[in-house]
């Protein structure tokens, strides 16, 4: 079987951890690498990754996280915060993302117009700007567990959160981020729930 498959095949949404199991540092820094080497619309790159790591923090969040157990048991939680005010067209963190190709000014006062015309044309009429840098946080977080999988770590993505609970917990300004989605990694515990998907003829259509 291929690596990748493999590590598509040993990945789940991990509901049980063993708390005395901790991730290497070294391993846990690859995990944030696979993030951080993400692909998101534009190359704005719209998340920040928090890791918990304090026992009395996590019991805070844990208390805004529908009182799940992964997050006090698992070895590592990451709060995924999605940008929102510095992606908004025309601010100088997009500007200076875009500065980063070193392209002739024209062609990125080009890109920059075609930027803010997205945003106006497929961004704006459908979403806020926060649901839209979530969408491209989600990517990382993919990367992330499937990449964690492919070292022999377990994760569990978890949206079952308050919103503001964890960004009060935080102390996220939230007029710069949102919480997209939290996640936790670690070694699985015990029997785990059985992985269940509809076969690939009843999700895929060709035309």
């Amino acid at each position: 079987m291929q690596p990748f498959m493999q590590a598509m095949t040993f990945r789940h949404a991990c509901k049980k951890f063993d708390p005395q199991r901790k991730i290497p540092a070294a391993d846990f820094q690859q995990i944030l690498e696979f993030g951080r080497l993400s692909p998101s619309s534009f190359g704005m790159e719209h998340w920040r990754f928090v890791v918990v790591q304090t026992p009395e923090l996590r019991e805070k969040l844990r208390a805004v996280c529908w009182n799940q157990p992964q997050i006090a048991d698992s070895s590592h939680v990451v709060v995924i915060l999605a940008k929102t005010a510095a992606v908004e067209p025309g601010s100088a963190y997009v500007k200076q993302l875009f500065g980063r190709r070193n392209l002739p000014q024209e062609a990125e006062e080009a890109y920059l117009a075609k930027y803010a015309a997205h945003n106006d044309s497929e961004i704006a009429p459908y979403m806020n700007t926060f649901a839209w840098a979530s969408k491209q946080c989600y990517l990382a977080l993919a990367n992330m567990m499937t990449g964690a999988a492919s070292l022999g770590i377990d994760s569990c993505p978890i949206e079952g959160f308050s919103k503001h609970g964890v960004e009060d917990v935080l102390g996220v300004d939230a007029s710069q981020y949102g919480v997209a989605v939290v996640v936790t990694f670690g070694y699985r515990a015990g029997e785990q729930t059985p992985r269940l998907r509809q076969p690939l003829e009843d999700m895929v259509e060709y035309r």
